[in-house]
């Protein structure tokens, strides 16, 4: 559709960081990233499909911010003093941050779907998709998603932080 092309359209390259297991240091990584890639100057996105363990919110301070409606779809949060990097979390969706999500995985997968196609990320230079841990439908779904666009790559992450 109209809106998918247009919603990535400006986002130059994606990025998406994976492991086989949890608690490696994803969202760490991801969130360094991201810093990183800002300070040298580049518009930056982050997509947090971690549905289990939103974690990037808590870690650039933004956990209590809320997310708005434009026409184009879901408005990312902008962090920092100079709003330079957008973040789209599950996290901003949940009632409570440290709630537990528990979900099957066709609703999960149509998250995902919603949030790679339904947020209005405008030009970026990098997208970096910060996944849950493992193997799983989530990330068949995530990269699915995202095939039609510029993917840059991935990161897989191995050992702990």
């Amino acid at each position: 559709t109209l809106a998918e092309r247009t919603n990535l359209a400006g986002v130059q390259h994606i990025l998406l960081v994976l492991s086989g297991k949890g608690g490696v240091g994803k969202s760490t990584l991801s969130t360094e990233l991201a810093l990183a890639l800002q300070k040298a100057g580049k518009r930056v996105g982050i997509l947090d499909v971690d549905l289990c363990g939103p974690s990037i919110p808590r870690m650039l301070r933004v956990q209590d911010s809320a997310v708005h409606q434009c026409d184009s779809g879901w408005v990312p949060v902008f962090v920092g003093q100079d709003k330079a990097i957008a973040l789209m979390s599950i996290g901003f969706l949940l009632e409570r941050p440290d709630d537990a999500v528990v979900w099957r995985g066709p609703k999960k997968n149509a998250l995902i779907k919603q949030f790679v196609t339904d947020v209005a990320w405008g030009d970026l230079d990098f997208l970096i998709v910060d996944t849950p841990p493992g193997t799983s439908d989530e990330h068949i779904s995530t990269v699915e998603a995202l095939r039609p666009y510029r993917l840059l790559g991935a990161i897989l992450v191995t050992t702990p932080q």
